[in-house]
């Protein structure tokens, strides 16, 4: 079995049904992470409008946001009766959620996707997809 999982969440409803099959499957004696990301500011802006929407701002009102969606988890986490470190990180998604779990010693990545095929994939971009594809841990996707 599994002795340690991160679940990855946006604090979205669909984000919301890894987060609870995580911790289902944390009852079974695995220790859980839960993360978040948040791209970095750079990767978002460049040039004027980067001087209308200052950086401290943009700082500020992402870690208040993923103080939100983690203390969500962890709530939830605690109503399960099971214990849950948070973690938020600044970096890509995919990048942010491989990057924890081998740093965290994770064997096991539980997200959501929306399972978009086709232009909307390409279009719209799938981190799960990244996820899967880069990943040397196991990762189980929930839709």
């Amino acid at each position: 079995m599994y002795k340690h999982i991160l679940i990855a969440t946006d604090g979205s409803e669909l984000a919301g049904k890894a987060v609870t099959t995580g911790l289902s499957l944390g009852k079974l004696n695995a220790k859980i992470t839960a993360v978040t990301a948040t791209e970095p500011f750079t990767a978002l802006m460049a040039g004027e409008p980067a001087l209308a929407f200052p950086v401290e701002d943009y700082d500020k009102a992402n870690a208040e946001s993923a103080k939100r969606i983690l203390d969500a988890v962890s709530e939830e986490a605690k109503k399960a009766g099971v214990a849950c470190e948070t973690v938020h990180a600044v970096n890509f998604p995919a990048e942010a959620i491989i990057d924890t779990a081998k740093g965290k010693g994770c064997d096991l990545i539980v997200m959501s996707s929306h399972g978009r095929r086709g232009l909307a994939r390409v279009l719209l971009g799938s981190q799960a997809t990244r996820v899967v594809t880069l990943s040397t841990i196991p990762v189980l996707i929930c839709r």
